[in-house]
């Protein structure tokens, strides 16, 4: 095998919480990442010296674990922790029911047992409206034990190991005390104290680089343009007015710098452009503010140069891009391996997924031609956000991963700073595709009408604030002068657009666009001028769409593997991949979107993928309906690149029914049909769950819906009555 250099670069990052009308923060993040996930990121490392790896750190994250680390951070669900819970009232109690689950079921709260009896008594799919009722039926004791449960279970195995009193709590598991609660978040907010300390140390070991992102992480290259949108997209729909305020993407990589200078006592070399947003008129930006590397992906590269589309081990290059007279190192990710640990290996056991990571890094030194010229591997992607869907958070991935390239003569880990000092890059591109890491373009940040919306108050608020200063040039450096820039700069950043539009949904979508109409308010209201009517009112829904459409009709498609009439799927329920991201985005995904159905006699599904059928990617692929109730059944089969469907059977616990040409056929999407006698249904049996799974070699690489199911009643005669539609 030949030798390969290999980068991994962990991203940490969280926006801006804080209300700047009142200084709660809205949403507790930053301190729960920060004990479950920013120290144990670095702290693995330990156990690993010969290990090198990049960890970009966002200053809009440094800031506030500043915050939280000098108790200066209060958000409401520290607030609630640390009431008496023998003081709640009915509302807190049922903002505590409500919120005080949201972790990762399955690794966070089904292992520990009095969490999963909290639950339990609470309903595992609860309205607001019946929380009020179940409300009452929660005792102080357990009150309290939900409010240690939800802080206890964010803590890293790291610290259950390390720390007496994490380690105490878990030990008793329930009966807590208001002083051990108190000793808890005491605890998580040293904890946030430790995080930039620990960093700087590993880096002036020399073990790790710490890069940084633009202040706000804004996307920098529609700072300077948003025209910079039909450069990758032409097509695209573009917000009026016109943003363009090159100055503030400067203003965003200098403060970036400066902050970053003073917690780290040195200036940064690298920079993660936020979502890996570039474009050719970011890189003076980067260049004059000292900065030595960037990063981005694949696709921008071969945006940037097709030809070098025409073998693969170009990927695996530094490159030095050259342009308006500014110079740049870049290395680009390969996107399949970062989202393998991202999206995939969380659902295998830890050392069949770091065996497939090692075979992945292996086989593609093995393909790699003869050359003086290094060959650098790039991996990477969120360090924060993945880790709760592997067990052990991700410890045990680590720590296995970690120790195989450590036994790994041929595979040499390294930090950027380090390979591009060694081998500055014989390669130049005098052109950068104008794009991010996801899918070579900004459409997740603009182009729906959302984020339009979106980009066009930032816009009149930006020209207002300038305005306002032309009149008013006595103000222009005064305290209220500072706040009101500072507002804007943190309008302008990435987070806010990433929850506009159809692309990702969370729990907290109406926060987040209330945080962005808040600082933009804040501006007006810093000024003492009127605030414009406009921004009270909300951006998310405003037009009304929706990812994923419900049941509206009975259906009676025919089975051909064929849209075969416009209406045939039009009333049955649909669940659009593409829709469905979170805090992370999967840059492609095998499923495209999935509909389903019935009427009195059969079950149906549509799966539509991102692939053409003769992909020869097909082959390895097989597939499965899961159900989640009944339980114990699953409907499986696989393709081929000829449109034949393979072994395709309903396994049920009485019985196996093969499911012939009638029943499934693929031709330019999948077809399902299944009879409801063939499931095994309770006789008091109310609704059918599932999901749809997708497996590479038997293991599981995609499962949609994510981290959720898709549920309806059982049918019956009454359906029509209850869901009478027009169509």
């Amino acid at each position: 095998m030949k030798k390969v250099y290999l980068a991994f670069l962990w991203h940490h990052h969280q926006p801006i919480y804080k209300n700047p009308s009142t200084g709660v923060y809205e949403l507790p993040w930053v301190r729960l990442h920060a004990v479950k996930d920013y120290y144990d990121t670095a702290a693995v490392l330990d156990e690993f010296p010969n290990i090198k790896c990049n960890f970009n750190l966002v200053p809009s994250l440094l800031v506030q674990l500043d915050e939280y680390a000098k108790g200066a951070a209060r958000d409401k669900f520290l607030e609630l922790t640390l009431k008496n819970a023998a003081s709640l009232s009915e509302f807190e109690k049922v903002f505590i029911l409500h919120n005080f689950f949201m972790a990762n079921w399955k690794t966070m709260v089904f292992p520990n047992q009095r969490y999963i009896y909290l639950l339990e008594k609470r309903g595992r799919h609860t309205s607001l409206s019946e929380l009020r009722s179940v409300q009452s039926a929660f005792s102080v004791k357990d009150m309290r034990d939900l409010q240690v449960w939800f802080n206890l279970s964010w803590m890293d195995p790291y610290w259950r190991r390390n720390d007496p009193l994490v380690k105490s709590l878990y030990e008793k598991g329930a009966n807590f005390t208001e002083n051990e609660k108190a000793d808890l978040i005491k605890k998580q907010l040293e904890i946030c104290g430790l995080v930039a300390t620990r960093y700087r140390r590993m880096q002036e070991k020399g073990q790790i680089e710490v890069s940084v992102t633009p202040f706000y992480h804004p996307i920098l290259p529609l700072l300077c343009d948003t025209g910079n949108a039909l450069g990758s997209s032409p097509g695209i729909k573009l917000p009026e007015p016109r943003f363009r305020h090159r100055e503030d993407a400067k203003t965003q990589v200098n403060k970036a710098v400066e902050y970053y200078t003073n917690v780290f006592g040195s200036a940064p070399r690298g920079m993660w452009p936020a979502e890996g947003s570039v474009s050719d008129d970011t890189i003076p930006l980067f260049a004059e503010a000292g900065i030595k590397w960037i990063a981005s992906d694949e696709g921008v590269l071969l945006g940037s140069s097709p030809a070098l589309a025409a073998s693969r081990a170009n990927l695996y290059r530094g490159y030095a891009v050259e342009v308006f007279g500014s110079k740049i190192n870049m290395v680009f990710r390969d996107h399949n391996i970062s989202d393998a640990i991202g999206f995939t290996y969380n659902e295998w056991d830890s050392k069949s997924a770091v065996d497939d990571f090692m075979s992945n890094i292996r086989s593609i030194a093995d393909s790699l031609p003869d050359s003086e010229e290094p060959y650098i591997i790039s991996v990477i992607l969120d360090g924060e956000n993945c880790w709760e869907h592997y067990s052990n958070d991700g410890w045990d991935f680590l720590s296995l991963l970690y120790g195989e390239l450590s036994r790994e003569p041929q595979i040499e880990t390294t930090r950027l700073c380090d390979f591009f000092e060694k081998h500055p890059p014989k390669n130049t591109l005098q052109k950068l595709w104008p794009g991010s890491w996801i899918n070579a373009n900004y459409e997740i940040w603009i182009g729906d009408d959302e984020d339009n919306l979106a980009w066009t108050y930032l816009e009149r608020t930006r020209k207002y604030l300038s305005e306002y200063f032309t009149v008013h040039p006595d103000k222009t450096g005064s305290p209220d002068a500072l706040k009101a820039w500072e507002l804007m700069y943190t309008a302008e950043g990435s987070d806010w657009n990433w929850w506009y539009g159809k692309d990702h949904s969370s729990g907290n979508d109406e926060t987040f666009d209330m945080l962005f109409r808040q600082h933009l308010i804040c501006i007006y209201e810093t000024l003492k001028e009127e605030v414009p009517l406009y921004l009270y009112n909300p951006i998310k829904g405003a037009f009304k769409k929706k990812p994923s459409l419900e049941l509206k009709d009975l259906i009676s498609p025919k089975i051909d593997g064929l849209v075969t009439d416009y209406f045939e799927w039009q009333s049955a329920g649909c669940y659009d991949v593409g829709c469905a991201g979170g805090s992370m985005h999967q840059a492609r995904t095998l499923l495209k979107s999935f509909h389903y159905g019935f009427d009195l006699t059969n079950l149906y599904w549509r799966i539509d993928l991102n692939l053409p059928p003769d992909h020869h990617i097909i082959d390895e692929i097989s597939f499965e309906v899961l159900f989640l109730a009944p339980k114990n059944h699953k409907i499986s089969f696989r393709l081929d690149a000829k449109q034949d469907v393979i072994d395709a059977v309903l396994n049920s616990p009485a019985s196996s029914f093969e499911l012939k040409n009638e029943h499934i056929l693929f031709k330019n999407i999948i077809e399902i049909s299944i009879p409801i006698s063939k499931l095994s249904l309770p006789d008091d049996a109310k609704s059918i769950e599932f999901v749809i799974i997708a497996k590479k070699y038997n293991r599981e690489i995609e499962r949609w819906p994510y981290q959720s199911s898709v549920a309806f009643d059982i049918p019956n005669e009454e359906f029509r009555l209850k869901n009478w539609s027009a169509i």
